[in-house]
């Protein structure tokens, strides 16, 4: 029998760290202490990071702010990954070995935009709003007879 079971999701362990990670990177990003012209133009949200199982790896997922190119701002913090590493350490004392910091760009606000424009789209809110006027018990959530209710 596996000791975890594949296709699980995270462990505790591995949120709890990823989030102390994330905040670490915050840290080192937010004092200013990466020397760098695509980096002092823009403001580096984190939203997530994500451990391997050994937590040797953190996939840090971040939105660059009022940055014109997001993907030289993405190679600029993988350019400087071992020194926010080093620097990153510092608040993560408690750990065993230091991960390996990767950075990706994180696409889910785009995804959440477009759910919300396909929501708006007028053939939606149409069907929507239909929906709730569809009902012909008058509005009754238990509509019919229901045993022990109404009249004695």
């Amino acid at each position: 029998m596996a000791r975890f079971a594949t296709g699980s999701g995270p462990s505790q362990r591995q949120l709890r760290v990823s989030e102390q990670v994330r905040h670490a990177v915050s840290q080192v990003l937010q004092r200013g202490d990466v020397r760098d012209d695509q980096l002092e133009n823009a403001v580096i949200a984190i939203s997530e990071v994500r451990m391997s199982p050994d937590l040797k790896i953190a996939t840090c997922f971040v939105s660059p702010v009022g940055a014109t190119d997001s993907e030289a701002v993405i190679s600029a913090l993988n350019k400087h990954a071992r020194f926010i590493r080093g620097r990153a350490g510092v608040y993560l004392k408690s750990m065993k070995y230091m991960p390996e910091f990767r950075f990706r760009i994180d696409t889910s606000f785009d995804n959440y935009a477009k759910i919300d424009a396909l929501l708006r789209k007028p053939e939606v809110t149409r069907d929507l709003t239909d929906d709730d006027n569809d009902d012909d018990d008058g509005g009754d959530p238990n509509p019919g007879d229901v045993p022990g209710h109404g009249d004695n």
